[in-house]
C-alpha cells in the first residue's frame, strides 16, 4: 500500500472527515454530556440502562465498539468511556470491546497520522522517544503501552510509532497485548460502580473506597504502576 500517493491521501482524508463529522453529530445529538457524567442520572437510570443492555446485548456491543473507534479518531481521552463501558458491560465483555475497539481505532489513527502528519510528528517527538525504540520496536512499544505510555496521553501514544515507521502488523500486536492489563483494571473499576449504586443512595468517598469492587481494581492499578516502574527503569533508560 502506497501511503504517500495523492489518491490514497484524498480518499483517506475524505473518509476521516466524514467519520469526524458523523461522530460529532451522533454524540451531541444523542447524548447530554452533563448527564453522562452525573452520578444522580446514572443512579436513577441504572435499572433502565442494564435492562436495555440485557435485551439488546449484540446491538449495544456493536454500537459501543463503533463509538470507541470514533473516540480514538477524534483524539478523545479514554478514561471516562472505559469506566462507562465497565459499568454497562461488566469486566469481561467490557474489556473485549475496549481492547478490540482501541486497537482498531488506534491503527486507523496511526495510518492517518503516518499519511498526513509524519513530518510534524517526527519533528515534535522523535528526539524524545526514538531512542527507546531502536532495538525491538514491537516489544518496546508493547511495554510502552503496558505502562500507560509513562503518562503520555492515549491519542499521542497512538501516533508515536510514526517516528520509527512501525509496520501495521507490529502496531496491532503491540497495542492489542499492551493495553489489556490497564484496560481490564479500569473496566473492573467501572463495573464496581453498579454495586456501589445499589448500596449507596449518595456518593460517599469512604463507603466507595472500602468496597471490594473498587479497592481491588485500585490495588491492581498500583501493582501495574510498580511493574511499569521497573519496566521503565530497565527498558526505557534515558
Amino acid at each position: 500500500m502506497n501511503f504517500k500517493s495523492l489518491n490514497f491521501k484524498i480518499y483517506l482524508g475524505s473518509a476521516y472527515l466524514i467519520v469526524l463529522l458523523a461522530g460529532i453529530y451522533f454524540l451531541f445529538s444523542n447524548f447530554d454530556i452533563s448527564d453522562l457524567t452525573s452520578y444522580e442520572f446514572i443512579r436513577e437510570n441504572k435499572g433502565l440502562i442494564l435492562k436495555y443492555k440485557e435485551n439488546n446485548i449484540l446491538f449495544l456491543t456493536i454500537i459501543f465498539f463503533i463509538i470507541i473507534v470514533l473516540l480514538n479518531l477524534l483524539l478523545c481521552p479514554m478514561l471516562l468511556p472505559t469506566l462507562v463501558i465497565g459499568f454497562i458491560f461488566g469486566k469481561w465483555l467490557g474489556t473485549l470491546i475496549l481492547v478490540f475497539g482501541n486497537t482498531l481505532g488506534g491503527v486507523l489513527l496511526y495510518l492517518l497520522a503516518k499519511t498526513f502528519f509524519s513530518e510534524l510528528i517526527e519533528k515534535k517527538f522523535a528526539t524524545k522517544f526514538i531512542k527507546f525504540f531502536n532495538k525491538n520496536e514491537t516489544i518496546y512499544f508493547m511495554f510502552f503501552r503496558f505502562m500507560g505510555g509513562g503518562g503520555t496521553p492515549f491519542p499521542i501514544q497512538n501516533v508515536l510509532p510514526v517516528i520509527f515507521n512501525m509496520s501495521v502488523k507490529n502496531y496491532i500486536a503491540a497495542t492489542f497485548l499492551g493495553i489489556i492489563p490497564a484496560t481490564f483494571v479500569t473496566v473492573a473499576l467501572g463495573s464496581g460502580i453498579e454495586n456501589i449504586i445499589d448500596q449507596n443512595a449518595e456518593l460517599n468517598f469512604l463507603s466507595v473506597f472500602l468496597s471490594p469492587e473498587i479497592y481491588l481494581p485500585i490495588i491492581g492499578f498500583f501493582i501495574l504502576l510498580i511493574i511499569a516502574f521497573f519496566i521503565k527503569r530497565f527498558f526505557f533508560k534515558t
